[in-house]
């Protein structure tokens, strides 16, 4: 079946790009030029993957996720301007499953769009037990207290455990070392304590296929660390 393909972003030249080009790779796409009609057009006709300009001309990309998000979890591949961090920290919150800044190469955008296709149907669900996690090829059991990567047993502490399971609870939020030191209960941490930033760090060496570039567990500047929905580009935000 064809993957049915929704451009919301009112640059007209691009979207005609970007639609001739998709359809070409076996796409059926549509597009819209305000964030009114896209929403409009999704409650129509959800699609596969909606590809969501952050800069319209009525509602922003932001306001349009959020009222996407509340409702369902269609796959949103967010478009960001600049790149600007902040927008991408935002946009990973509010629950896109991913981003590419501008300028991007058509092929580039083609890569992400098959990703997100292929790994849809798998995020955050039940897996058979209803008490495992599942993010991609990563496991959080949490009936037996045991995290798997691609089927693979993976040995941290039980205190890192619970760390990593309360980032993936919250998944898609920035979660501060303090929210963090609230959330996990047991060892005893004080603020200023940096110890967390090494548990965090052996989670990574646990997970992440390369702990020194991380794309699960980001670490936000300034505010804390964040797991992301789905492995975030290389290189982390």
């Amino acid at each position: 079946m064809t993957a049915d393909i929704l451009i919301i972003d009112d640059d007209t030249r691009l979207t005609a790009m970007l639609e001739d080009y998709l359809k070409k790779q076996g796409f059926a796409t549509r597009a819209s030029a305000t964030g009114k009609d896209g929403l409009a057009e999704i409650a129509r006709t959800p699609p596969a993957v909606v590809i969501l300009d952050l800069m319209l001309p009525d509602l922003d990309g932001f306001e349009v996720c959020r009222k996407v998000r509340a409702t369902s979890d269609l796959p949103i591949l967010m478009l960001t301007a600049k790149g600007e961090e902040t927008d991408r920290i935002v946009g990973l919150e509010l629950g896109a499953d991913d981003y590419l800044p501008k300028p991007f190469s058509p092929r580039e955008l083609l890569a992400r769009l098959r990703a997100i296709l292929r790994r849809s149907q798998g995020t955050m669900t039940s897996a058979r037990d209803a008490d495992i996690l599942t993010f991609g090829d990563l496991e959080i059991d949490r009936g037996a207290r045991q995290i798997r990567v691609s089927g693979e047993e993976r040995q941290i502490t039980g205190y890192q455990y619970d760390l990593l399971l309360a980032l993936a609870e919250n998944a898609g939020r920035v979660l501060s070392r303090d929210q963090l030191m609230d959330m996990v209960k047991g060892e005893e941490l004080e603020a200023f304590d940096r110890s967390i930033d090494v548990h965090i760090s052996r989670i990574r060496a646990a997970i992440e296929t390369d702990p020194k570039h991380p794309r699960r567990i980001i670490t936000v500047r300034g505010a804390g660390y964040l797991f992301a929905r789905h492995q975030t580009p290389a290189g982390g935000i």
